[in-house]
Formats: C-alpha cells, structure tokens, sequence
C-alpha cells in the first residue's frame, strides 16, 4: 500500500480512475476493439505516466504494482467504458471532463513525487507534466492517431501551470491539501476554459513558398 498522505492518495487514485474510464472511452471512439483492448488501453492511459515518472526518478517497483488500488480502478474504468460505449455520443462532455480531471491531478500528483525524489524545480514541472500527458500519449500512439498533447489546444500548457503551483507551494512550504486542490482546480480550469473558448497554444507562422503569396497550414 502507498505510504503517501492520504489526501494525495485519494487525488492519485481519483485521477488514475478518471483516466481509465476516459481512455478506455477515447480507445473506442477511435478504433473498434473488443473488451480486451478496451481495458488494456484505459490500463494504459491511467498508469503509463506514472510508470514513465516512477522509471525516471529510480522509484522502482512502481507504486502502481504495488498497490492494487490503482491497477484495479484503472481496469474499473475500462470495463465501465465498454459498458457504456454504445451511448459514446452522448458521453463526449463527460469525456472531457474526465479528462481535465485525470491531467489535473496527475500534473499535481507527478510534480510532488519527484520533489519527494529530490528533483530540482524544473525536473519536476517537467515531470509533473509527464506524469499528466504520458499515459494517454502512449494510447494516442497505439491506436494510430497523433497524441492529444500535439494536437489540440491547451493541453500541456495547464498541466505545466499546475505543476508549477505545486512546486511553488512546496517551495515557500505553503504545500497541503489546500494547495493540492488549488493547484489541480487552476490546471482543470485552464484546460475547461481552453476548450470552451477554442483556445490554442501558439503555432508555427504561416510560410511563404519560393514563389510568392502565403503557403497555408492544412
């Protein structure tokens, strides 16, 4: 079992269900797999991060095959997701909301385990963001489509801010349950506001070809 506090423990196992069921319902929006599949990949999305954390900071076995809350809820996930994928339509809010959970707590969560781990500041945003991203990357990449953190909107972005604050409450010792919620509460609302209002992290300017006029982005 995991030795964390328990309020981060609670966070870590609300985002690893989170991210189960969304990415077990993002794997069956893009592509038609049976059960099996549908499982491994919101397994995948759930704890791919933290594993990819866990091996980077040396925290070796992963706290996710140690404690068989996370394996199972993720699972859980999966298998409510195919229940329920025949009203996939009607799901796609819940989706989102699911999802900027899931990033939100895990930019959180990775941030305060790599401090734990002794990384300086910058490592561990970086982490953080890892944490939040990787999983699903993983998933992206397995059933064929760019990962969601390359391709739309502000994905990374509030998964580094939320990182951010996380490091910068541990910093100047302001870290707590308070600032754990603050922290993941800025990161979802970043990312719900983004996505309300169509916003999009910055992108490469338009090109002119060699022989005048503007070369467009497709």
């Amino acid at each position: 079992m995991s030795t964390e506090p328990a309020p981060l423990v609670a966070l870590d196992l609300t985002g690893t269900f989170a991210f189960g069921l969304n990415g077990a319902l993002t794997a069956v929006r893009a592509a038609r797999l049976d059960v099996v599949g549908v499982v491994v990949l919101g397994m995948i999305t759930a704890l791919g991060g933290g594993v990819i954390r866990d091996v980077l900071i040396d925290s070796l076995p992963s706290a996710t095959f140690l404690d068989w809350r996370y394996y199972t809820l993720a699972a859980a996930g999966g298998l409510i997701a195919f229940a329920v994928s025949r009203h996939l339509r009607r799901l796609e809010p819940a989706i989102t909301v699911l999802d900027a959970v899931g990033l939100s707590t895990f930019a959180v969560i990775g941030a305060s385990k790599a401090l734990d781990a002794g990384l300086a500041v910058v490592p561990a945003m970086l982490l953080g963001v890892i944490t939040a991203v990787g999983g699903g990357t993983i998933r992206d990449t397995l059933v064929g489509q760019i990962p969601t953190v390359l391709r739309t909107g502000l994905y990374a972005i509030p998964a580094l801010v939320g990182a951010a604050v996380t490091v910068a409450t541990t910093e100047t010792g302001l870290y707590g349950l308070p600032a754990t919620l603050g922290a993941a509460a800025v990161c979802f609302l970043i990312r719900m506001l983004g996505l309300h209002f169509g916003l999009n992290a910055p992108e490469p300017p338009e090109t002119r070809p060699p022989g005048g006029g503007t070369r467009r982005r497709k």
